[in-house]
């Protein structure tokens, strides 16, 4: 896995082993990206369910000013402090373990100013992604003028809208799908 675009561009993340991880390959990122059609610079990025960290750190490299990283395992946290390490990020982020079926974390330094740019990349098949949508879409921690952009495999059924929020856009790549959420209607 490697950064694909901004500072850090080719950039080799540290490897991973074992199956309890799938990030995100290096393709459908950059075509996250790339659809985005957004600069990076000075928004503030949360990275759930971020397993190895890519998506939060190809923001970092693309200019975003800080993101905020959380995931369940242990190993996936250890992961990405050593990736925030391995590009130079590690004062531009901040890595939270929480336990995401829960709920968002209630912490005082975890939404210390309002996200931009909402990535959520749950295990596929579970069920995950609705509630927090619901939860992110009170627009207490995501600026209305934010997104949210969600990663399921191409057969999960996800809501049209969430408590104001609107998928504004879906594309298949492979058995990926990739919906971007936005406040409103679709733009």
């Amino acid at each position: 896995m490697r950064i694909t675009g901004g500072q850090k561009k080719g950039c080799r993340l540290a490897p991973f082993k074992g199956l309890d991880i799938r990030p995100t390959s290096d393709k459908v990122r950059e075509a996250i990206f790339n659809f985005l059609n957004q600069d990076m610079e000075g928004l503030h990025i949360l990275d759930l369910f971020a397993g190895t960290g890519s998506f939060g750190i190809e923001a970092l490299s693309r200019g975003a000013d800080h993101a905020v990283f959380i995931d369940n395992s242990v190993k996936s946290i250890n992961l990405i402090k050593k990736n925030l390490e391995k590009c130079g990020y590690l004062k531009t982020a901040l890595v939270i373990k929480k336990d995401l079926s829960r709920g968002l974390p209630v912490r005082p330094d975890f939404a210390q100013k309002k996200f931009d740019l909402v990535f959520i990349d749950p295990p596929y098949g579970r069920g995950l992604i609705p509630p927090l949508l619901k939860e992110l879409a009170m627009g207490k921690i995501v600026r209305k003028t934010g997104m949210i952009i969600t990663e399921s495999q191409k057969y999960e059924i996800l809501p049209d809208k969430q408590n104001g929020l609107t998928c504004g856009d879906s594309r298949r790549y492979g058995e990926t799908k990739i919906d971007r959420y936005i406040y409103g209607e679709n733009k």
